[in-house]
């Protein structure tokens, strides 16, 4: 198991000035951090993997989709085609970077909303842009980990028995699925089985508070979850995801008003600890 800090707690642009930023965490104990892919070039995640190296972090990638005109389940192929190439870019950039895992709600629009549930013909043309989306990842030793996120988020995938259920129709072995606490404490009835129901499909997970502040101090089920972890025999990322009011465009689509925690320091040294020890008490 590796213990993880996800980036956009401050920037959805890390670069060489965040070097102190990151050599605290490294410093923390952390074995690696979460890169934030949303523009740039490969050059450019080269230039910060050469940084990290230098730090002795290791790392993954993680980015989204907001725009309505690259929507993968699009029922325009134009509008599909641009999502793919979006893909394409990331994947690019995450091997760059030197992550072999790119993980996200990579699957459609963030915060677009048709009025309804998935309806088979979306699910249809998700089938075939993830295939494609594999193909191109499989080529580039990336894997693909989508996430299930909560109802006020996005419809296409809100449980991880819908996500994991649609992973099966994908059939490819680079598109796989993520865990995120945060989401599945909203919207699972039981949310520690929904992971052991699914979890031969997770590459990935997020550890994320359910108020996404200090992780360890809100109410998800930490003990359960560790224990559920462990018992999978899951050895992949454990990522801290906690969010602030740094970055005011990323605040409004996380719905972060308020501040969950004293300070950035809380959140990733506190939370870095929880996992420790969780994960040792599990055992």
């Amino acid at each position: 198991m590796k213990v993880g800090m996800c980036m956009f707690l401050w920037t959805t642009n890390v670069s060489s000035k965040h070097e102190a930023l990151l050599r605290d965490i490294k410093a923390t104990g952390f074995d690696g951090v979460e890169i934030p892919v949303f523009s740039g070039t490969s050059d450019e995640y080269r230039k910060l993997a050469s940084l990290l190296d230098l730090i002795g972090l290791e790392r993954t990638a993680v980015s989204a989709m907001g725009d309505p005109s690259m929507n993968l389940i699009a029922p325009d192929a134009a509008s599909r085609r641009r999502g793919i190439d979006y893909m394409k870019w990331a994947i690019d950039c995450s091997n760059a970077l030197g992550a072999t895992t790119l993980s996200g709600p990579l699957h459609s629009t963030l915060g677009q909303f048709s009025g309804s549930g998935p309806s088979p013909a979306e699910l249809k043309r998700s089938v075939s842009s993830q295939r494609t989306i594999g193909d191109y990842a499989a080529k580039h030793g990336v894997t693909i980990g989508l996430e299930a996120l909560n109802r006020f988020e996005c419809y296409l995938f809100n449980t991880m028995d819908a996500l994991a259920a649609h992973i099966d129709a994908v059939g490819h072995p680079n598109i796989r699925a993520m865990y995120d606490t945060f989401h599945s404490n909203i919207e699972e009835a039981d949310p520690i089985g929904a992971f052991v129901r699914n979890s031969d499909r997770i590459v990935h997970v997020h550890i994320s508070e359910n108020d996404r502040g200090v992780p360890g101090r809100g109410n998800i089920p930490w003990a359960e979850t560790f224990q559920a972890l462990r018992a999978s025999g899951y050895d992949g990322w454990l990522t801290i995801e906690a969010f602030g009011r740094a970055l005011k465009e990323l605040a409004a689509a996380t719905k972060v008003w308020r501040d969950f925690s004293e300070t950035p320091e809380a959140v990733y040294r506190e939370g870095y600890r929880h996992i420790r020890d969780g994960w040792q008490a599990a055992a």
